[in-house]
């Protein structure tokens, strides 16, 4: 019998003991810290709403002004300390093209649907409260995302918040679009709707209506509440799988026609330029992706021994079938650990067991999803679009929809870095 082995009744009866302590230890200090009065006022809001603990201290990141857009009004979601797959509402990711939230009182607004109707209908918030709702899983993506920072913007990406964090994923909960439109009755001839927004551009944008009538979501809750204001409050469209410009925040108006009204943005900069010179109009799904959280650029492995590493990955295409992990630069692949349940067009959380030998190497990971679909290198993303790697980097490039495998460098110090740069 080892005599210095303690007792497990004493350690856990200690432990409580200790704990206690802690507790009391730790009002004690916050409140010589804060004062009186501001715990108080403190306790009083927790009650309330809710705050989180003042020991954790992570948020959004703004994402550097670019030649397209120099006030950005984009916020990076930190992926790096995210666990599971849900986006906290406060930490999901903001493009606001350059213009500021627009203030919507409620009780005030009105959605109209108009157009190849049998009857045009105007929806109070309250009226839409009223109908049959659903509440889903989904993950949104701006189309640039993993790529301005790369292509030269000022700053290097260094983290996992600067490469991907124009990705969050949040549970929506609304009214099927295809509610509406089937109380309004589409005529024959139909084939589009036009949403609007009732921000300062009137942001719009052409949708086939067969997604429309398929599985897009006129939101008004996001993760059991009401939405931000920077997510479309009160009410936005969630485009399941298509990229983050669909998404259409503030709706205001879903006009059906029978073509795309060819607005600015999806005709001009959000096109997808290939190597014939042509460029691909109204190319909306986003490509598989994959990215591995922990460890990722700017966190450190303490020293060797075992690892469990996670990530992320999702689709435009569905439902990810299968992520893939390699921590020797690429040479092998071995199958991760998908958690469950699985979402269609959601984030899914992997997991991988390494045990690290201390010497340099690099992690990636890729995934296959529900269409076969496999997450390219570099190499082979970068010849689809007909450039190479020069270009590539220049403030010039246009390369959205950038799916390409993200390697991690370990270092012999244990440092992580973007292998990319």
């Amino acid at each position: 019998m080892n005599t210095n082995k303690p007792d497990r009744r004493r350690f856990l009866k200690n432990g409580v003991a200790l704990a206690g302590l802690a507790v009391g230890g730790m009002r004690s200090g916050v409140a010589q810290t804060l004062g009186s009065e501001a715990v108080e006022r403190h306790a009083k809001v927790a009650e309330s709403y809710g705050e989180r603990t003042r020991f954790e201290t992570v948020a959004r990141l703004p994402q550097a002004p670019t030649p397209q857009y120099q006030r950005a009004g984009i916020m990076l979601t930190p992926l790096q300390d995210s666990v599971g797959i849900i986006t906290p509402s406060s930490l999901h990711y903001i493009a606001t093209h350059n213009h500021a939230v627009p203030e919507i009182d409620p009780r005030q607004h009105r959605v109209l649907i108009h157009g190849l109707v049998d009857r045009s209908l105007v929806f109070t918030m309250e009226e839409l409260r009223c109908l049959p709702s659903v509440s889903r899983v989904h993950f949104l993506e701006c189309a640039n995302n993993s790529t301005q920072l790369l292509a030269g913007d000022g700053r290097k990406a260094e983290t996992v918040q600067d490469t991907h964090g124009k990705t969050s994923c949040s549970e929506w909960s609304g009214v099927p679009l295809s509610v509406l439109l089937k109380e309004a009755g589409v005529q024959k001839g139909a084939a589009w709707v036009i949403a609007e927004g009732l921000d300062l551009v009137k942001h719009a944008q052409s949708i086939p209506l067969e997604k429309a009538m398929d599985d897009i979501i006129v939101a008004y809750g996001q993760n059991g509440e009401a939405l931000r204001p920077e997510q479309g409050y009160p009410l936005r469209l969630v485009t399941p799988g298509f990229e983050g410009l669909y998404q259409v925040k503030w709706l205001r108006r879903i006009k059906v026609v029978d073509q795309p009204y060819m607005n600015l943005l999806e005709t001009t900069t959000y096109i997808r330029p290939m190597p014939d010179g042509k460029a691909h109009w109204f190319d909306f799904e986003l490509p598989p992706k994959s990215v591995i959280t922990r460890p990722s650029g700017g966190q450190r492995v303490p020293g060797r021994g075992f690892y469990e590493i996670t990530g992320l990955a999702w689709s435009g295409g569905g439902a990810i079938q299968r992520v893939e992990v390699s921590t020797d630069g690429g040479r092998t692949w071995k199958d991760a650990r998908i958690q469950e349940p699985l979402h269609r067009f959601a984030h899914t959380r992997f997991y991988f067991p390494w045990t690290w030998d201390g010497e340099e190497t690099v992690v990636q990971s890729r995934c296959t999803d529900e269409r076969g679909q496999v997450q390219p290198t570099l190499t082979e993303f970068l010849k689809t679009r007909g450039v190479d790697l020069n270009y590539w980097k220049t403030t010039k490039a246009r390369v959205g929809f950038f799916n390409g495998i993200q390697p991690w460098k370990v270092t012999r110090e244990g440092s992580v870095q973007n292998a990319l740069l």
